[in-house]
């Protein structure tokens, strides 16, 4: 998400860091870097055009010529202007009387059926009762999908087939008032493209239920294309908000930045992933963060905090201090990193120092070499993996073979997991001060 504009910000500010006092050309030409970034990024020109002006007026004033540290006020400056070009956070509006209806909207391919259940399960960890209704008939094995999801979240589905969408959605509602459900929510058809029949629907829909929420699905992969599309909805019917999906696969990300300002629809989720717990809620801040390559530690701590097993991590943090880590414990940190998402994601979020050296690893080897690890580890025997004095030449051989890596790459595997235990035993005996640490 983000990762060619993020690279091509931070040679920005590279450049303008190893200057003292900041002239005026100076700031034109790292406006000029800037606007390119923007422009490649897919980021709308009009937008770009108004974003640049901004910060040139407040880093060529006062603001900067008084800093302490002119490099790193222009850089607030972006990350303030970069925030108020992403608006303002728009959280659902759920008040009014139970059941209230949120309506999915959007083109076929864009992901609503998928996004349905994500949001679904978002909704259920506020506290909300919900109910999934599949309003969608005409997308082969779209009800089928939005089933086997909701058997999966055990989150309730509805539908009744050969009933038309309108009078669905009015049935829907009927079910989930008698049942109790505070939240019910449309997943509703879609079109290759805009045309009268998708919108005479949806417009149709809207009408018999007054839903609270109409959220419009786009795929962040369109590009620009997703003002286009967001502009055509908004004329059929009012258009509450937008999600945006499959952020993860989106390089570039411009999309997201533009549609905003140029549209005046909010966005209120991101997804980021296949996997149902891949939706965040839209934060202006922590999205601006990320882009300029500032990390997401709240992100992260969400993360972990929803994935991983307190008790669980707790045990493993003693075991680490107390010297009894073993590649059992090594292979059970490696199935929790899992759970926090894909490993070019979580690499993303790391802040200042540490996201830079992490931005050099590209996530494609990272990803690599940490399959290599989890192949290594699940051919040994849990005997091996608890104690792996044992690992001898022979032992090492069978290793390599059952995993399909080679003997040198188990090797290596060994050293590093030395490494980690003497690094542990360090840090019980000294803290922090024993590993050598800047600062500290």
């Amino acid at each position: 998400m983000f990762e060619t504009l993020t690279e091509r910000l931070n040679q920005v500010f590279s450049q303008l860091q190893r200057r003292g006092k900041l002239s005026e050309r100076d700031v034109d030409a790292a406006m000029r870097e800037v606007r390119l970034a923007l422009l490649e990024a897919d980021v709308h020109y009009k937008v770009v055009k108004d974003f640049v002006a901004r910060v040139r007026e407040r880093a060529v004033g006062h603001e900067v010529s008084r800093a302490l540290n002119p490099a790193q006020q222009v850089i607030k400056i972006v990350h303030e202007e970069l925030i108020a070009t992403l608006g303002e956070p728009a959280p659902l509006d759920l008040s009014g009387p139970k059941p209230r209806s949120i309506m999915l909207v959007g083109l076929q391919g864009s992901g609503k059926t998928t996004t349905a259940a994500k949001l679904a399960r978002f909704l259920r960890k506020q506290g909300e009762r919900v109910l999934l209704v599949a309003a969608d008939p005409y997308r082969p094995a779209a009800v089928q999908q939005l089933q086997t999801l909701g058997e999966q979240l055990d989150i309730p589905v509805f539908y009744e087939e050969g009933v038309a969408p309108p009078d669905l959605a009015v049935r829907a509602r009927k079910k989930a008032a008698a049942g109790g459900f505070g939240v019910m929510i449309l997943d509703t058809a879609g079109r290759s493209q805009l045309d009268d029949a998708l919108m005479d629907e949806i417009r149709a829909i809207a009408d018999r239920i007054h839903p609270a929420e109409v959220l419009l699905v786009v795929d962040a992969m369109i590009g620009q294309e997703a003002i286009s599309v967001a502009k055509g909805f908004k004329e059929a019917v009012p258009l509450t908000g937008l999600i945006f999906t499959k952020m993860d696969g989106d390089a570039r990300g411009g999309a997201a930045i533009s549609v905003r300002s140029v549209t005046g629809v909010p966005i209120k989720f991101l997804g980021t992933g296949e996997q149902v717990e891949a939706l965040e809620a839209y934060d202006p801040g922590r999205l601006a963060s990320r882009i300029l390559g500032m990390g997401d530690v709240i992100g992260l701590i969400e993360r972990a905090e929803e994935a991983l097993d307190e008790e669980e991590a707790a045990r493993q943090a003693e075991r680490m201090l107390s010297g009894e880590f073993t590649l059992e414990d090594f292979a059970q940190q490696l199935r929790q990193l899992r759970k926090l998402g894909p490993l070019g994601q979580l690499l993303e979020m790391l802040p200042g120092q540490l996201g830079q050296a992490a931005r050099q690893v590209s996530p494609q080897e990272a990803e690599k070499q940490l399959k290599i690890t989890e192949a290594i580890l699940n051919s040994m025997t849990p005997e091996e993996r608890r104690n792996p004095k044992i690992l001898n030449a022979s032992r090492r051989r069978r290793i390599a073979r059952g995993s399909g890596t080679t003997v040198q790459d188990v090797n290596q595997l060994m050293k590093q997991y030395r490494q980690m235990r003497r690094m542990f035993k360090t840090l019980k005996k000294t803290g922090f001060r024993g590993l050598g640490l800047p600062g500290l």
